[in-house]
């Protein structure tokens, strides 16, 4: 777990004050220590260009067309949903294997009510994440508070919810949804600002993401020398800036092209952004870093550590319960096979995104980085008609690969002191 400086530093006012000024001069121009710092992360994003540009290569810019670009987006929002709960939960040193089954659940629900009894749409979303609670609050009740590892626990809600799907299903599928429960996860926002063949609005909200981003990384830069913490140097943030803007802007114009901004994105993209400040600027997020990284000093430091493992499910629940929608939205219906190997897929993401195995290291935006590399794999194996075994053992190596690298780094840090 990385420590960040507490609150009480020995700067002066007018130290504070010269902070901004000063990240305009201050930092290093060495790539190289810059890359090493934090190698399991710096990895993850040279990893995904080179895959992204692997496979734009194999097939001839197929993968990078506006049209696929939006199936990608659609085809594995759910699994990147899934992802960043799960990697609050291998953070805080656990796993959940229930989720594939939880999804398949809490879309059955919602079908049922929908579908097979004429409920409103929002009726069966409300429905789904009440279930996801409830699933959530009995995982965390049972390691929380009875002390079983949640390795046994969420096995065991794998095959319970399971077989509660084909009991609420009867062991038979339903479809369709209506057309409003369908555009949860297939209805894009498209023509709001016009645009002479793009969507403008699309452009508008990702250049708005972008500058959000820049302030944000200016704002921690800044917090960073007030500190008196490593940065890099003002050309280098500024080329980072400009690198992320490009790639940013180049995929929402990619969008803009096809059918505009996909409303599972923008469910994406608030699920990224609230969680991502969780993680990194509330008590609760800095618990479980400390939960994860030394469960006995985080006791001793007076960390209510029942309480949070307890939220820690309760959330991962409702956030399989959001995928369970978006899924069940995506097919159109609920079956009772639905979500199976999809916490194989969430955990993949995860681990690959630089969630050390031991707990106490990862973050959202590294597990959707992770995700996205799973998805754009996968999807450009399809294009290029891969067979599904050979399919199942290019990730399964690059999973293993992904955990060996984490193992190297620790090996290698250990060695460094």
């Amino acid at each position: 777990m990385t420590r960040t400086a507490g609150p009480e530093t020995n700067e002066t006012p007018a130290e504070a004050t010269d902070a901004p000024a000063k990240a305009l001069s201050t930092g290093t121009s060495d790539l190289r220590e810059l890359l090493t710092r934090n190698l399991r992360q710096s990895g993850i994003y040279v990893a995904f260009l080179v895959v992204v540009v692997l496979f734009a290569i194999l097939t001839d810019g197929t993968s990078l067309s506006p049209g696929n670009i939006t199936n990608i987006v659609l085809q594995y929002s759910y699994v990147l949903v899934l992802a960043i709960g799960m990697v609050i939960v291998i953070i805080a040193g656990h796993i959940d294997l229930s989720v594939g089954s939880v999804v398949a659940l809490t879309g059955a629900v919602s079908a049922v009510l929908v579908i097979r009894h004429g409920a409103p749409w929002w009726v069966g979303i409300l429905a789904a994440i009440a279930v996801g609670l409830l699933v959530g609050a009995w995982h965390g009740f049972w390691v929380a508070y009875v002390g079983i590892p949640a390795f046994i626990v969420t096995l065991a809600g794998m095959l319970l919810f399971r077989g509660l799907t084909l009991q609420v299903l009867d062991n038979i599928s339903l479809s369709p949804f209506t057309p409003q429960y369908q555009k949860v996860a297939s209805g894009f926002l498209n023509g709001l600002l016009g645009g002479n063949g793009y969507d403008a609005f699309t452009l508008l909200v990702f250049a708005l993401a972008v500058v959000g981003y820049a302030v944000s990384s200016f704002r921690t830069r800044v917090a960073r020398i007030r500190y008196k913490q490593p940065v890099e140097s003002f050309p280098l943030f500024v080329a980072r800036i400009v690198a992320v803007a490009l790639v940013v802007m180049a995929f929402a114009w990619q969008l803009a092209h096809a059918r505009g901004l996909p409303i599972v994105l923008i469910i994406l993209g608030v699920l990224v952004t609230v969680y991502g400040l969780i993680t990194k600027r509330s008590v609760f997020g800095r618990q479980v870093y400390a939960i994860g990284g030394n469960l006995a000093a985080a006791t001793l430091s007076g960390v209510k550590v029942r309480v949070v493992n307890f939220w820690i499910f309760v959330n991962m629940g409702f956030l399989a319960a959001v995928a369970g929608i978006i899924y069940s939205s995506r097919s159109n219906g609920a079956q009772p096979g639905a979500g199976n190997s999809f916490e194989l897929d969430a955990i993949a993401a995860a681990f690959i995104g630089g969630a050390a195995v031991t707990g106490g290291v990862g973050t959202v935006v590294g597990a959707m980085v992770g995700g996205l590399l799973v998805a754009v794999m996968s999807n450009g194996m399809q294009l290029m008609g891969v067979d599904q075994s050979i399919q199942s053992v290019i990730k399964g190596l690059v999973l293993l690969l992904a955990v060996a690298f984490d193992v190297y780094n620790k090996r290698r840090a250990g060695t460094s002191r």
